[in-house]
């Protein structure tokens, strides 16, 4: 690891050198240490997937006859189809799941600086964006969105882990 990512000893407080269960989270405590940029890629990147969503399927008529099925049909949902809920409110409640999700993640990205949202909060958002995403990609599901549950999952041990945390 480059010294540039490093914390040094120098800039934590006296009372953190004393008794480091108070030190805020440093850039080297955990087995990532280094991986700002693309943690914080993959949660933007994984919050902008949920907003296709709300793209309309394709017209069958323009697309090959054998593309497979467009995974981010929320008409498609088992909820609908298989219970029978009224496509409106399945329709609302994803939107509103979608939106969630695509917040949490790009305001966690933020909070990985500093920028906007406390470096504190990250944990937080990044958990309340990867069980909206989690709610939303069961009930729309489609064999394609199991990455998209991998990522949620993966996202939800890294924080719980401990495995990685931004600088304070």
């Amino acid at each position: 690891m480059s010294a540039s990512l490093r914390p040094a000893t120098g800039d934590r407080s006296a009372a953190a050198q004393q008794r480091p269960e108070l030190a805020a989270p440093q850039e080297g405590d955990g087995p990532l240490e280094g991986e700002v940029g693309g943690l914080r890629s993959v949660g933007v990147a994984h919050g902008w997937v949920h907003l296709v969503f709300v793209f309309p399927r394709p017209d069958p008529s323009t697309t090959k006859p054998d593309a497979p099925r467009w995974p981010f049909d929320m008409d498609a949902s088992w909820a609908i189809r298989r219970i029978g809920l009224d496509a409106r409110v399945v329709r609302a409640v994803c939107r509103a799941l979608m939106g969630v999700a695509f917040v949490a993640f790009l305001l966690a990205a933020l909070a990985t600086v500093g920028i906007l949202v406390p470096v504190g909060w990250w944990a937080g958002l990044v958990l309340a964006g990867s069980v909206a995403s989690i709610v939303l990609l069961a009930t729309c599901h489609s064999t394609p969105l199991l990455l998209g549950l991998a990522i949620d999952v993966a996202l939800i041990v890294l924080v719980v882990a401990g495995a990685w945390r931004p600088i304070a």
